[in-house]
């Protein structure tokens, strides 16, 4: 998987002619491995935790050139930060997102993908992929409040089958 994604990324930046660094491919390793949503400043702590010398201007520019080549995906929840996800080798997947306490839950539904389809046939349009997010509120009020109380640097993530 790796070398597929370091191909990739290589391609990409020989085609726009930006530098191929040891660093740029770093944060590539760090942000596939990442199991879920994370910011710039968190995949940077993430690093720094792990030893890694790379800074936080590289790591800010090569997420956006990763964004760029479609390795990796950039999202707004609107909590005004701007997280991202990997894009290489998943499959769709959409998002309900708790207002209150954060956490974002990641799901799949087929007839979301039908209707996408549908809408883009119908239209004359082909997609080259859709966001679906739905804002609301966690059920459990209480268990919310407790996450939200607790709520560490980022919303926490879990997949829904």
């Amino acid at each position: 998987m790796e070398n597929e994604a370091h191909k990739i990324f290589t391609e990409y930046l020989k085609y726009h002619k930006h530098r191929i660094t040891p660093e740029r491919f770093e944060v590539l390793d760090f942000a596939l491995n990442n199991e879920g949503h994370f910011t710039a400043d968190e995949l940077y702590v993430d690093m720094k935790q792990n030893n890694s010398n790379v800074s936080r201007a590289t790591i800010y520019n090569t997420l956006e050139l990763l964004v760029d080549c479609r390795l990796l995906v950039k999202r707004n929840f609107g909590d005004g930060k701007t997280t991202y996800e990997s894009n290489f080798r998943r499959g769709s997947h959409d998002h309900l997102i708790c207002t209150t306490c954060g956490e974002i839950i990641e799901f799949h539904a087929p007839e979301i993908e039908e209707i996408v389809k549908r809408v883009c046939d119908e239209l004359g349009f082909i997609p080259s992929g859709y966001s679906f997010n739905i804002y609301g509120i966690c059920k459990d009020e209480d268990a919310c409040e407790k996450k939200k109380s607790k709520s560490s640097y980022a919303p926490k993530r879990r997949k829904k089958s």
